[in-house]
């Protein structure tokens, strides 16, 4: 955890007579323990915090026991720039999911759509790992890791035909648009300096039908190489190329 993410139920009431009050932070749960146990934090030392969806600074430890820890904030820069991306990605399974999404995350993917493909196995769709709370916490581990406070937006679709054809037209409108597919000859761009959309599709990739379809809506399909990667490797790699240094 290189940011402790704070949000607005964390603070005092700014409705206090003291100003200050505002600015005080109560830090609980999982975090507490992260800052006990690996930061070991006491009184007087400073913390990396940031205010979830708002700007990073400081958190001075004011007080600190096993229930909870006080922190003074003070925040006053912006998180790092977003990609200029809009990632589609076909639903991994689901020990991959956790890792995939907080790879994204940090990365810094703020658009993503997790849909269906061929190679989907239906059962992915049942995972637990697919709840709304289970989500959230793999995109705040990934803005944990980077050091960026700004959620990204997760969205489900359940069925590729009718998502690639009357909702991604408008999704990828005025973008770069790639599909990651092995199978083509054209290799991955490098540096892009434009918005761009991504498909990249499930182990083994997309079927045939399906990278005909994305084509259709004005995909271009490239390649990684010779070497076949696994999706969790992959998604990193790809967005390497595309956005070097962001």
């Amino acid at each position: 955890m290189n940011l402790i993410l704070l949000e607005p139920g964390d603070f005092q009431s700014a409705d206090s007579a003291s100003p200050r009050a505002a600015r005080l932070a109560q830090v609980r749960g999982r975090r507490l323990q992260h800052i006990l146990e690996v930061h070991r934090a006491d009184v007087g030392d400073v913390l990396k915090v940031g205010m979830l969806d708002g700007e990073i600074g400081e958190g001075v430890v004011l007080q600190r026991d096993e229930s909870g820890i006080t922190l003074d904030v003070s925040l006053h820069r912006a998180p790092p720039p977003p990609l200029p991306l809009t990632l589609i990605l076909a639903l991994p399974r689901p020990k991959m999911l956790k890792r995939t999404i907080q790879h994204a995350t940090a990365l810094g993917v703020k658009k993503l759509y997790l849909i269906n493909s061929y190679r989907v196995e239906k059962s992915y769709w049942q995972s637990p790992w697919l709840a709304v709370e289970q989500l959230r916490e793999q995109c705040l581990l990934g803005l944990e890791q980077a050091v960026d406070t700004a959620m990204p937006q997760l969205e489900l679709r359940k069925r590729f035909k009718p998502f690639v054809e009357d909702e991604l037209p408008a999704i990828a409108a005025d973008s770069l648009k790639l599909v990651a597919h092995p199978g083509t000859d054209t290799p991955c761009p490098v540096d892009i300096d434009q918005q761009t959309t991504l498909a990249v599709g499930p182990e083994g990739g997309f079927i045939p039908y399906e990278v005909e379809k994305l084509q259709e809506a004005g995909f271009q399909s490239v390649h990684l190489g010779p070497r076949i990667l696994r999706v969790e490797t992959a998604l990193p790699v790809l967005l390497s190329r595309l956005f070097p240094g962001r």
